[in-house]
């Protein structure tokens, strides 16, 4: 069985200079579970959909695509994820066609 490690060695004490006394980094290891978005960001996007939905939803975004095709594709860009992994066993294509307008 290991030793308790003594506080002279954590390494998460700011200071432990016997005149200041120990002190230790505010709620040290209390921080948000990896891949949980903060309150703020949590709360744009809540209102980012709600605007989408106020504004007609899907309709309203088809109708983007069509009169705005850049602006449309740079959020299809942000929005879709960097790496798709998947298995495909038949046949696939794809066309993409940019439009003058």
């Amino acid at each position: 069985m290991e030793a308790a490690q003594s506080e002279s060695e954590n390494p998460n004490l700011v200071s432990d200079n016997p005149k200041l006394g120990t002190v230790r980094i505010p709620n040290d290891g209390n921080g948000r579970p990896k891949g949980a978005t903060n309150k703020i960001t949590r709360e744009l996007k809540e209102m980012i959909l709600e605007a989408l939905d106020n504004a007609g939803g899907a309709e309203y975004l088809c109708q983007q695509a069509e009169k705005n095709p850049s602006a449309f594709m740079t959020l299809i860009g942000k929005v879709l994820p960097m790496q798709v992994k998947a298995e495909h066993t038949g046949g696939m294509s794809l066309e993409v066609r940019f439009v003058d307008s």
